[in-house]
């Protein structure tokens, strides 16, 4: 029974669980990095630890400070939120074996789906689509394994995220510089060089599935998000539902989905993420974790997906079914980070002034107050705005307005290349895939 819950991550998703913590009144811990004395949520918590200096190695990403962090403060249970820890099977494996309650799926199941191949290998078994590619880790003639899969492939980290750990190559003499390049890199970030290679579809979408099971073998899912505007694999703008992909199409998929979390005995939420091209979906990875795109499904579902993983976590059955889940209307979000809007150069420093936008159907996910100073240490996302309306061009209109009476000074940041990307023609008509911003940036720089 989870009683008082450590929150091991900061910024928004930090302060969302503990307010969600807060209305199921569950007692919060928060640990905090020495940059990050001044959050929001470790002022509102009702004990707070520091746990190490700014470097994250050496505090959110430190599993034994975290762990004494728990035993002190008498902590029944840890929420990783996403990013740092969140998909870390180590630590969900210290944390079970310590008796604490991890917020999330257990260890085995993180390792299994956290691990890219694995995870391949196992949609195929329960009937998933996958891309064309290399059936486990790259080996020793990964120039015979290219050209049977076809150029131009994509070489990708077994583990991790975030968009880090990938690489495309369009010929053979520029594999062997690509694959080393992609090893050190998935090293540095995520402490396991194993690489494996797919083929590299030129304009596909990414489209993800949101799905939620309990601990007594109920799994639901809660519809689909469009996430294909990315900038170098990031994610920019996403949004529910996806647009152009009939229901009997997405009805097909959902029960797939829906047959692995089974399949795998899945706890907690998780998403399902897939390249659609032609009609047809291909799975890519699963993420075993709550996602900064969340909000775009609680937006139109009108569940709370951070409070329905916390009852989840303590023992509680899920009450409703498949059929109380509706989509209503339309719901885009937008990823505001501390960065210049043209050159992406991040930019930490003092908020001078703060206002967040408001009206109907206007959602802000943000640690931003006057007088925060934005750190330079960590991921420059410091908001997140979500509008929802009752179709997708009133959703736009009303971004667009939310996002002009949006006021952040003392940084840079991207408010503006967000009203630009709204108003884009291609963006109006959904006329965009994944490699979309990448030409258009180029184009305009």
């Amino acid at each position: 029974m989870l009683t008082k819950l450590l929150i091991a991550n900061r910024g928004e998703i930090a302060l969302r669980i503990l307010r969600a913590c807060k209305e199921l009144d569950i007692p919060t811990v928060a640990v905090y990095s020495e940059a990050d004395r001044e959050l929001m949520h470790v002022k509102m918590a009702d004990e707070s630890i520091c746990i190490g200096p700014a470097d994250s190695s050496r505090s959110y990403l430190n599993i034994p400070a975290i762990i004494s962090a728990m035993e002190l403060s008498g902590a029944d249970g840890v929420h990783p939120g996403y990013g740092f820890l969140a998909e870390n099977a180590d630590f969900a494996e210290q944390v079970e074996k310590s008796g604490f309650e991890f917020t999330g799926p257990s260890s085995e199941i993180i390792r299994t789906m956290g691990n890219k191949i694995s995870a391949k290998k196992l949609a195929q078994k329960i009937g998933l689509p996958v891309v064309p590619g290399s059936s486990g880790p790259i080996g020793t003639n990964p120039k015979e394994e290219a050209k049977k899969i076809g150029y131009p492939i994509i070489i990708k980290a077994a583990s991790g995220g975030g968009g880090r750990g990938m690489k495309v190559v369009n010929s053979e003499s520029d594999l062997e510089e690509s694959i080393n390049i992609t090893k050190t890199e998935a090293e540095i970030a995520f402490g396991d060089p194993t690489l494996y290679m797919e083929k590299f579809f030129a304009s596909p979408r990414h489209i993800e599935v949101q799905v939620l099971a309990d601990k007594f073998g109920k799994v639901l899912h809660l519809g689909e998000r469009d996430c294909s505007l990315q900038r170098r694999h990031q994610k920019v703008i996403e949004e529910a539902p996806a647009l152009g992909i009939s229901d009997e199409t997405k009805e097909n998929i959902f029960e797939k989905c829906i047959e692995a979390c089974k399949e795998i005995n899945y706890v907690s939420a998780g998403t399902f993420e897939f390249l659609y091209e032609e009609n047809k979906f291909y799975f890519i990875e699963m993420n075993t974790r709550i996602q900064v795109e969340h909000s775009v499904t609680e937006s139109v579902t009108g569940f709370d997906l951070v409070k329905l993983q916390l009852r989840i976590a303590r023992d509680e059955q899920l009450k409703i079914k498949q059929e109380d889940i509706k989509i209503n209307g339309h719901a885009i979000e937008c990823r505001i980070n501390a960065e210049h809007h043209e050159t992406f150069i991040p930019s930490p420093g003092k908020v001078i002034d703060y206002h967040a936008p408001g009206g109907i159907g206007v959602r802000i996910d943000s640690h931003l107050y006057n007088g925060y100073v934005v750190p330079p240490n960590y991921d420059s996302l410091i908001a997140k705005l979500i509008v929802s309306a009752n179709d997708r061009e009133d959703a736009r209109v009303r971004l667009i307005r939310a996002l002009e009476e949006m006021v952040v000074s003392g940084i840079d940041t991207n408010l503006e290349m967000h009203i630009e990307l709204l108003k884009d023609k291609n963006f109006i008509t959904g006329d965009f895939d994944i490699s979309y911003l990448e030409t258009r940036f180029k184009t305009a720089n």
